[in-house]
């Protein structure tokens, strides 16, 4: 399996520089990837909160090889007009190493409701969702747009430059063993089970074997340090990455000793 951190990029870690410095530290440990938490507010006391995009892009600039992406962003918080340009800038930027996260999103930490956007129900999110994520290929792509949906608008629009990567690869976050939630990770690159056993998640893909026509020949399926499963169980159950994570207070000691103990 390929190894990446995925990191929170909060308190100690909300500083840009010093993520980028790990980022360079990592990739000269031979990490594969770095990966963050996409949020704006947290549901607990403030606390230091970076963006992922600039973070991201600051980390661009210090690597060459390593994988980077967010893990995971909700479309219900993000324009995917906004989310394309994102994209493709931090794509081109890094040479075409973007891997991008999606989720339904949630509103734990009031990300929402606190702002004033409404908090839907998640069928209703699911909707978004499966309205939203072909708009975003499409301009990521670089063609002309014409959408007038339920949630979204584009109205005769070309999104230029296009990503350097054709296409960007899209993981996608599952919580559940629903039928929806199977056939839209089905339509994406890559699984970031959250909360899920190996033995569940084994069975996400049987499931999505069926419904990919090419089966699993490029799926990626990412494993959680944090789970509390074993390398092994893993990859058993056809485990691709496996993401050494750590949770919320992380500092940049932290972070450095787990580069250099298992990188």
């Amino acid at each position: 399996m390929k190894r990446a951190l995925f990191l929170p990029p909060f308190d100690d870690l909300a500083d840009v520089g010093v993520l980028a410095g790990l980022g360079a530290e990592a990739e000269a440990a031979g990490w594969d990837g770095l990966f963050l938490w996409d949020h704006v507010l947290r549901p607990d006391p403030p606390r230091p909160v970076a963006d992922p995009w600039i973070a991201l892009a600051a980390v661009a600039m210090r690597t060459e090889r390593m994988r980077l992406g967010p893990m995971v962003t909700p479309l219900a918080r993000r324009r995917p007009q906004k989310l394309a340009r994102e994209v493709a800038t931090l794509d081109r930027l890094s040479g075409g190493r973007v891997t991008l996260g999606l989720g339904l999103g949630v509103d734990t930490g009031r990300e929402l409701s606190a702002f004033g956007e409404p908090v839907i129900e998640p069928a209703e999110r699911g909707d978004l969702f499966d309205e939203g994520l072909p708009l975003l290929r499409s301009m990521l792509r670089g063609e002309r747009v014409v959408h007038h949906g339920r949630y979204f608008t584009a109205d005769d629009v070309t999104l230029l430059p296009p990503a350097l990567q054709q296409p960007v690869p899209v993981w996608m976050a599952v919580r559940t063993m629903n039928r929806r939630p199977i056939r839209r990770a089905a339509l994406g690159d890559g699984l970031f089970p959250i909360e899920l056993s190996p033995a569940q998640v084994g069975e996400l893909l049987a499931e999505i074997r069926v419904h990919r026509s090419g089966g699993l020949d490029g799926f990626d399926v990412v494993a959680l340090a944090s789970s509390g499963y074993t390398e092994e169980e893993w990859a058993g159950v056809g485990a691709t990455w496996w993401f050494a994570d750590l949770g919320p207070g992380a500092t940049a000691f932290d972070v450095r000793a787990l580069i250099h103990a298992a990188g």
